[in-house]
């Protein structure tokens, strides 16, 4: 070997490890900062729940809810019954133990009195399965509203495979039958896993009725307690939200209603911004595009914004 290229190697190796020796002095410094205001951790010997699980969950439910549409292996009336008993009874147990996590945390976070963690949390994975046919039932409305509001949709298979806003309900409609189970933390995860796949915020703490309809879908934004009626439609770029506050009302606020109510039937169409927990938009009615509402509406109401005026000008040559 050339002895120039050798000195060159050796200095290299002497210049790393000149560097690594700066290591131990970081990590001392990170291991100081925990369990301080500059850091927000979990060192603890209680594990908390854990975000993959939780998105494993998601898929595991929207496979027993359409059967046949997101398994790699083929379901027919042969295997049908021994395909949804396994499904099942993984789910059965994998909402169990992030159930039991979440509950644990919290109760270990507030010092709360012992409440059976273990037992509370096969509890709430028993009621969630139990209630998996009436969740079927729920979606499989919402799958034809988008197939009867889109002329686009060709068929209730492309509506179920690619449609971000029934992905986002889909999503929604598991995390809200949790989240009226007390169970914290895991339905936020899940909704936000949905944000972040589609651009569509909904907190699953809305409540939000049968055969509902998100088009297209990017940016919108439904709250915490939001009330959606049924056969309602909403456009990309909603916003049902609340009022801004100042700093000092916002703990006084966190259990009220500060998002508004949506009655059967109404369409809004894309970038509109409704807020405020008294404002209710009544039955049947048509929010045209871009409006700004912070009250209420009567039923049967369309409200639209005053056409703008297009200046047409010849292009200078």
């Amino acid at each position: 070997m050339d002895p120039s290229k050798l000195d060159q190697c050796q200095f290299r190796e002497a210049s790393t490890e000149r560097f690594r020796e700066a290591i131990p002095a970081v990590v001392n410094d990170l291991v100081q900062s925990c369990n301080t205001e500059a850091c927000f951790d979990h060192v603890d010997t209680e594990p908390i729940p854990s975000r993959d699980a939780i998105v494993k969950i998601i898929h595991m439910a929207l496979r027993i809810l359409y059967p046949g549409y997101f398994t790699k292996i083929r379901v027919d009336s042969t295997n049908l019954h021994y395909y949804l008993g396994q499904e099942v009874t993984t789910l059965f147990e994998a909402i169990s133990e992030q159930a039991t996590l979440a509950i644990r945390h919290e109760c270990l976070r507030h010092d709360l009195p012992c409440i059976h963690c273990g037992e509370r949390g096969q509890e709430i994975a028993a009621d969630f399965i139990r209630n998996l046919t009436n969740l079927r039932k729920i979606l499989a409305t919402d799958v034809r509203a988008a197939f009867e509001g889109d002329p686009a949709a060709k068929g209730y298979d492309e509506i179920i495979f690619s449609y971000p806003g029934l992905f986002a309900i889909n999503i929604y409609r598991i995390a809200h039958a949790l989240f009226g189970m007390k169970v914290s933390l895991v339905p936020r995860i899940m909704t936000e896993y949905a944000h972040s796949l589609t651009g569509i915020d909904i907190h699953p703490g809305a409540r939000i009725g049968e055969s509902f309809f998100i088009d297209h879908g990017t940016g919108v934004v439904i709250g915490e307690t939001t009330e959606i009626g049924k056969h309602v439609r909403i456009y990309q770029g909603v916003t049902l939200g609340a009022l801004s506050l100042p700093k000092e009302k916002v703990e006084e606020l966190r259990y009220q209603k500060r998002h508004p109510t949506i009655e059967d039937e109404v369409i809004i169409y894309s970038g509109v911004t409704i807020l405020g927990g008294e404002t209710v938009i009544g039955a049947r009615s048509v929010i045209g595009g871009n409006v700004w509402i912070t009250e209420s509406v009567p039923p049967d109401t369309r409200v639209l914004t005053k056409k703008a005026e297009l200046i047409f000008r010849e292009k200078e040559k």
